[in-house]
């Protein structure tokens, strides 16, 4: 590494984030406001204090733990105008954050409790990032979740309601959840529906445990990227920060470009790895895998993308070449066309690291 790059640098540098949760990365004034407009407790009402305490819950070291907070931020989600003002501020968060394509994932059904139901609420949340992105020029896509815990029958729907969507900016599908006790074969139904329908799947998947997850979510449900992907580790030797031996399903992730969706901070913060030395980040990037930077929830981590390529920088090592590699990467994975991908591939990632050069930045 040559030369060292402050936030500031960072902040600049073209970014694409696959994987970030839109009840995850609420501006915590924006919580503070629809609370009271909602008459909705919290425990306290001042910015800097909520942003800690969503933090401190989120950080202790267990998924289950770790996805108590979305209670109160899908609470506060129930209306169309809440949907629409959440979905409009993440565009504008990511695009100050230097972001140029994101692929943002919600759960449909988690926000009809008020009385929603799931066109409202896809509607609202597309409406909120078209106005988002009329205002920065950035570019997204929308993926569906459904979840581990809930029944394969609403997984089915959020499959369908994914593909009928397909034409107004969702590109893809996603099983997220506590992993433990929910495997991602129990939902075999909404998997084969989007594939009869050439919809694109992501799954999370060896975060909260082992390589079994990561071999079903490919080899059962057909997934098209891993979401997180740490337990990886368990298939392959790795000694000195290299691998040395992979067994069958890492070679086979490796070798057929599987896209991983790497989220560092959030990683420590569920105990999918005890500290960020421990993660095998490294490992993979120089293996050659197809390694992309996420956020996962950027108000329960307190991160951004500044923030995970800063810690990619200081922790990993890495330099604005691979910096620029993590970025290309994530832009060649996403669900959106060919010609879209290598238009933002050149358009706006190499022709935006090709500005911070010739100003000398990098």
């Amino acid at each position: 590494m040559s030369v060292t790059l402050d936030r500031t640098i960072i902040q600049q540098m073209p970014k694409v984030l696959l994987h970030d949760h839109l009840d995850g990365g609420l501006r915590p004034q924006t919580v503070i406001e629809l609370a009271r407009e909602q008459k909705k407790s919290l425990p306290t009402e001042d910015p800097a204090e909520l942003a800690d305490w969503f933090f401190r819950g989120a950080n202790r070291g267990s998924l289950s733990e770790y996805l108590e907070g979305f209670g109160v931020t899908c609470g506060l989600m129930q209306d169309e105008n809440s949907l629409r003002r959440v979905a409009r501020e993440l565009i504008e968060d990511l695009h100050a954050d230097g972001v140029v394509y994101t692929e943002v994932r919600f759960a449909p059904m988690l926000h009809t409790g008020e009385g929603l139901n799931y066109e409202q609420v896809m509607t609202a949340v597309i409406e909120g990032l078209r106005e988002g992105a009329a205002s920065t020029g950035m570019t997204w896509g929308l993926i569906v979740c459904a979840l581990r815990n809930m029944s394969p029958e609403i997984s089915l729907q959020m499959a369908e309601l994914a593909v009928a969507f397909r034409n107004r900016g969702a590109v893809g599908f996603d099983l997220a959840g506590d992993e433990m006790g929910h495997p991602p074969k129990a939902h075999l139904d909404a998997f084969h529906y989007c594939q009869r329908e050439n919809f694109n799947i992501t799954i999370h998947a060896g975060e909260a445990f082992g390589k079994a997850s990561i071999w079903q979510a490919l080899q059962y449900c057909g997934a098209h990227r891993i979401g997180h992907c740490t337990r990886l580790a368990e298939d392959m030797m790795i000694e000195n920060g290299v691998i040395t031996r992979m067994g069958t399903l890492a070679a086979y992730v490796r070798d057929r470009r599987i896209p991983l969706e790497i989220c560092l901070s959030s990683n420590v913060h569920t105990g999918a790895v005890p500290d960020l030395a421990s993660h095998p980040f490294m490992a993979y990037f120089v293996g050659q895998f197809r390694v992309t930077l996420n956020t996962d929830n950027r108000l329960m981590s307190r991160t951004s993308m500044t923030e995970e390529y800063l810690i990619a920088h200081q922790v990993f090592g890495l330099g604005a070449p691979d910096l620029e590699k993590l970025a290309v990467n994530a832009m060649k994975s996403a669900f959106i066309s060919h010609d879209e991908r290598i238009r933002l591939i050149y358009d706006e990632v190499k022709s935006g690291y090709g500005r911070l050069r010739e100003r000398g930045l990098i």
